[in-house]
């Protein structure tokens, strides 16, 4: 039924101009505007919304993934960039937050609404 559908993912945000400057900005993601929502364009054609919600409360779970070839690369630029990585109880990582003990290395850092998202090395 949906096999020929271009299916894209959506989350919510408290402040959509700052999740925008986030992730054009920060991120250098291509981002759209269209009837207040954020349209993050993804690389090979996929598509996320970021949409605004006054109540929004971020995921507990990772709700966007960064695949790239080089997480130490990729996490030392975006902590130039002003990005704070995740460090969670309980799981061994570095102190970049970067995490090995499973492959592949992945490393969380969140939104400015609280939205987690991860690089993780392919």
């Amino acid at each position: 039924m949906f096999r020929t559908s271009q299916a894209f993912s959506g989350f919510s945000s408290n402040d959509v101009a700052r999740a925008r400057e986030f992730y054009e900005g920060t991120l250098g993601l291509e981002v759209t505007e269209e009837n207040g929502m954020l349209n993050l364009h993804l690389a090979g054609g996929g598509r996320v919304v970021v949409y605004p919600k006054p109540n929004h409360e971020p995921a507990t779970f990772t709700v966007l993934n960064f695949p790239v070839d080089d997480i130490d690369a990729t996490v030392d630029r975006l902590i130039a960039a002003g990005v704070r990585f995740e460090h969670y109880e309980g799981l061994d990582q570095d102190e970049r937050g970067i995490a090995r003990a499973y492959p592949p290395p992945i490393a969380w850092f969140k939104d400015p609404a609280g939205n987690i998202l991860s690089v993780i090395q392919v």
